[in-house]
Formats: C-alpha cells, sequence, structure tokens
C-alpha cells in the first residue's frame, strides 16, 4: 500500500501488480519481474521509491533481489537474479540459444509472395504501410509515451532491443495501428535494405487458408521466415484458429531467434486473449507489453490541430475545443466527426460555428452511449461563470471559486460513472468525501437559495445540449 499511495494508479497497474514476491529470508526480499526491460525500468524510474519502502517495512537493512523471468531455450521460464541495487549496465540478458532454421535447402526456386495475385509479374514486397501514419504525425501524450518511446526504440534498432516482440494493445481508435505503421516507416527510412510487412491478422488467417488449399503451406512459412520486421494487426482474431495458431508459433520462432523484429498489436492484453495457445501467449510477453490509454484533453485538442494544420485548414478555436470535450474514447471518431463538420461546412456553404459543430457532435454520438467528460463539465461550469478552467484546481477559499468546484463535482457525479474518488482526482484533487460534501452542499443550496437554483438549472441545459 505504501507504493500504491504515492503513485498514478495506472503506473501502479503497469509496473507493480505483475511483480510477484517469491521469497522473504534474512532481510532480502526477492521479487519476480517479467522481464529485462521491465527491470531496467523499475531501477530507473522507481529505485528510490522501492529502497524506502524496503527499509519501512522490512528494516535499514533490507535488500532486495530481483528474480528476472527469460526463456532460455524458447520452451521453459528459468528464474535468474540480480542483487539489488545493481547497475543496468550489468543486468543479464539472456537469448534464446537455439539455431534459427535454415532456408538455403528452400532456395532452389523462387519463394512464392502471398500478396501478389497469380499472373501478375511482381516479386518485391511491398510493406503495405501507409505513408500518412508516420512518427511526425503520431501526437504523443501521457497516454501513450511508453507505446511511442519503445516503438521508436524498435525502429532505430530493430530485433536488437528487449522489446521484441513488442505488444501494443489498447482499445478500438486510440493508434494502435497507427503507430505500428509509423514503426515501419521510421525502419524503412532507417535500414533501406531491411523487408518490413505491416500485415493485418485477418489478412494472415486468410492466406494461410489459401495455402493450404493449394497445397503450397511450406510457402507460405518461408515467405514469412525471410521477413526482417513483421507487424501482425490485431493479433486477437487468432483466437480458436488452431493450425493457424500452430503455423505462426513456427514463424514468430525463427524470426524471433533471427533477431528480426516482429510487433503485434491487439485490443486486449496478452493475459486477456482467449482461445490462443499458452505457448503463443508465452511468447507474446517475451519483450514488452505497452497499452495505448484514453488521451487526456490537451492531447486531444493537439490531435485535432496537428491534423487541421496538416490539411491546411483553420476553424476556430472553439468548434476544436468542443470536438475534443465532446469525443474523449476514440480518436478516430473524434476525427471523422471533424471530417463531418468540414464536409458540412463545404458542400452547404456554412460557417464553422459552435452550433454547427453540436448538430454534428448530436448526429454523429446520438445512437452510441455517450458519456459526458468531466473536462467539459469543468469548460461548461467556468464558461457560465467567466472563470478561467485552470483556476477549478487551484487551493482557495475564494467563495465563486469554490462554487463552481463544487457545481462541476455534482454534474460529474449526475452525468458521468466516474467514481468519486476519479472525480476529486478531477477537481484539484480533492478525495472522494470533500465530493459528497460538494453534492450535498449544492442540494442544500438548491432547495433554500432560488438564484442557486437557476444556475444549476440554466448549467444543466447547457450540458444536455
Amino acid at each position: 500500500m505504501v507504493i500504491k499511495d504515492n503513485i498514478p494508479l495506472q503506473s501502479y497497474k503497469t509496473w507493480f501488480e505483475p511483480i510477484e514476491p517469491l521469497k522473504l529470508d534474512n532481510n532480502v526480499l526477492i521479487i519476480q519481474v517479467p522481464s529485462q526491460f521491465f527491470y531496467e525500468w523499475l531501477e530507473e524510474h522507481y529505485v528510490n521509491l522501492l529502497k524506502k519502502t524496503i527499509k519501512k517495512e522490512i528494516g535499514t537493512a533490507a535488500r532486495l533481489e530481483y528474480s528476472i523471468i527469460v526463456d532460455n531455450r524458447g520452451i521453459n521460464d528459468r528464474p535468474i537474479s540480480i542483487k539489488y541495487p545493481t547497475s543496468n549496465k550489468n543486468a543479464v540478458h539472456n537469448k534464446p540459444t537455439s539455431m534459427p532454421l535454415s532456408l538455403n535447402k528452400n532456395r532452389t526456386r523462387d519463394i512464392p509472395n502471398p500478396f501478389i495475385i497469380p499472373g501478375l509479374k511482381k516479386i518485391k514486397v511491398e510493406s503495405q504501410l501507409v505513408e500518412s501514419y508516420s512518427f511526425d504525425n503520431f501526437v504523443e501524450g501521457d497516454c501513450n509515451r511508453l507505446a511511442r518511446s519503445a516503438g521508436w526504440a524498435v525502429a532505430e534498432n530493430p530485433g536488437k532491443t528487449a522489446f521484441n516482440p513488442l505488444f501494443i494493445y489498447s482499445n478500438v481508435g486510440l493508434g494502435k495501428t497507427h503507430l505500428a505503421h509509423a514503426i515501419g516507416l521510421q525502419v524503412k527510412e532507417n535500414f533501406p535494405e531491411k523487408t518490413v510487412l505491416y500485415v493485418q491478422t485477418e489478412q494472415f488467417i486468410q492466406q494461410y487458408i489459401d495455402s493450404v488449399r493449394n497445397n503450397n503451406r511450406n510457402d507460405f512459412v518461408h515467405f514469412y521466415q525471410m521477413i526482417d520486421v513483421l507487424m501482425l494487426d490485431d493479433i486477437e482474431f487468432l483466437a480458436g484458429k488452431e493450425k493457424t495458431q500452430d503455423t505462426f508459433f513456427h514463424i514468430f520462432n525463427h524470426l524471433h531467434q533471427g533477431n528480426k523484429q516482429i510487433v503485434l498489436t491487439s485490443d486486449k492484453p496478452p493475459v486477456e486473449i482467449k482461445g490462443v495457445e499458452p505457448r503463443l501467449l508465452s511468447r507474446f510477453k517475451w519483450g514488452l507489453a505497452a497499452d495505448l490509454l484514453v488521451p487526456d484533453l490537451d492531447t486531444r485538442i493537439a490531435i485535432l490541430r496537428k491534423k487541421l494544420y496538416a490539411d491546411g485548414i483553420e476553424i476556430p478555436n472553439d468548434v476544436v475545443e468542443y470536438l475534443a470535450y465532446s469525443i474523449t474514447t476514440n480518436i478516430r471518431e473524434m476525427e471523422g466527426a471533424l471530417i463531418s463538420i468540414l464536409a458540412q461546412s463545404s458542400l452547404n456553404k456554412k460557417l464553422i460555428t459552435i452550433d454547427l459543430a453540436k448538430q454534428m457532435i448530436d448526429k454523429f454520438v446520438k445512437n452510441s452511449t455517450r458519456e459526458i467528460s468531466i473536462d467539459y463539465i469543468q469548460k461548461v461550469v467556468c464558461d457560465y461563470f467567466n472563470l478561467p478552467i485552470e483556476v477549478i484546481n487551484l487551493k482557495t477559499r475564494k467563495r465563486e471559486i469554490v462554487q463552481a468546484r463544487q457545481l462541476a463535482m455534482y454534474f460529474s457525479k449526475k452525468h458521468t460513472k466516474n467514481s468519486l474518488a476519479t472525480i476529486g482526482l478531477h477537481c484539484g484533487n480533492k478525495d472522494h468525501a470533500t465530493v459528497l460534501h460538494a453534492c450535498r452542499t449544492v442540494n442544500n443550496l438548491m432547495e433554500t437559495d432560488k438564484q442557486f437554483r437557476v444556475y444549476v438549472d440554466e448549467l444543466d441545459k447547457k450540458l444536455k445540449f
């Protein structure tokens, strides 16, 4: 609990929940971490917190040792111990020792390319990358910094980092595919001689089925074993496809043992994927699993402005902000709403205004479960009282600011599914008890103060509009 209380919840879930305590003997605590990268990240970012926590809980003579899970032969996990503290330079990193299969025996003829329609004379492997999905067009924020940084490291040194495979996961529309393409494009720029391939898992499955039907499964396998950087999108679609999984298992092993880079994307982390063989899932965990979170308000605004700048379009700031406030959980949907607004303005020769944006947003998200965000509620409340939005988080007893913050808490509880703790965190870093007090205060004032009741009714209408 000491560590959990001193770092953000998401950081705790990412870096401390996967740790397993193995043994405590003579003031020496041995903990097991999933990978070499995991160990290095803890040492770089949380070493002081670990020291303080261990001394507090065990005593001043306490020591920490890491047991890092590595794969020694591609079959069994074998823990290795590293005494704490230690330098990252001396950390142990074991590579699989089994030798890669040779393709020389199969080079007596050209291996068919499964991406080429029979009859067309085209031998070169096309990467299938989208040029606009580059790192330059990928807006970085707290929500994606780890995945983006790992992706960049992979692109700079493919197959030779601890991030192999790089497993990127998130809900739909948050940038997994964009990041996979960006990695491939950067590799092509840095290493033109490397063969880079992006493929959707559904396409991979269909190619496998075709190879079995055409009795050239070995050619299919050998083709993929020649790829230097393979990006497989939506890997969860392998679920239930036992034969395809078995084939991909052998392709994966060959690429990994040959220091070829593998990038996988999914809508869920490896531990939550059902219907995939354990031996394959274990390989997904060899490198780094990095998630893309829902972007915060500033990142959403930056994404919209970057898209507008790239297209050479200018629209009012209040429209950009309204879009970012209104659509919070899906970047693809937010960009689609922007395109709809631009199309409506162009085709009907209408000015782009906040009213037009509201009409389009209502049409765009009316049929889906729409949840007003805490950020949007704060903006509406602050605009109503002519207050800068940043003052709502200030530590002050000024009546107008306290009242605005209490109203923001009240409407956040009423219009969102967020917990009281989450609402408090977004409203001046308050605890859940403060949020409850704010809600009671608003309810009491509504019963005793007619003018305050007017404020609440008008704000409620604005939020529902």
